[in-house]
């Protein structure tokens, strides 16, 4: 299974938090599973930290990725697909990670219940 992880998800897994729930933190450690982290979430991380919104050492985007997962880049026909998506959310990092998930065939690991509006799959991330 593929899993594209929320900004939050990788916040939470990097720093062991157990908010973080147990059956999406084996999901994702599985090596039978492909765990992935957009780079849009690694933005949205360090945009919050650069305005003073989130507390963490520059660069930990990247370094909060324990296990070095894969990294997907933003492209065009995800970009397109966001735009396009319905008004349900108004989070564009949000927005761009289920263009993402639908593009790529990716269960979207987050907590927000918001995203489950849209025809992708998801997994819950909340304990």
């Amino acid at each position: 299974m593929k899993l594209l992880l929320d900004s939050h998800v990788l916040l939470w897994l990097g720093v062991d938090d157990p908010v973080l729930a147990r059956d999406a933190r084996a999901a994702i450690l599985d090596e039978r599973n492909d765990a992935i982290v957009s780079v849009a979430s690694v933005w949205e991380l360090e945009i919050k930290r650069a305005k003073g919104l989130l507390q963490i050492p520059p660069d930990a985007g990247t370094r909060l990725n324990p296990a070095g997962f894969d990294v997907l880049d933003v492209k065009v026909d995800h970009v397109v697909r966001a735009a396009e998506l319905p008004p349900l959310h108004r989070d564009p990092f949000d927005r761009l990670l289920v263009a993402q998930a639908q593009a790529t065939g990716a269960t979207l690991v987050t907590a927000d219940a918001a995203i489950t509006a849209y025809d992708v799959p998801v997994m819950p991330a909340r304990a």
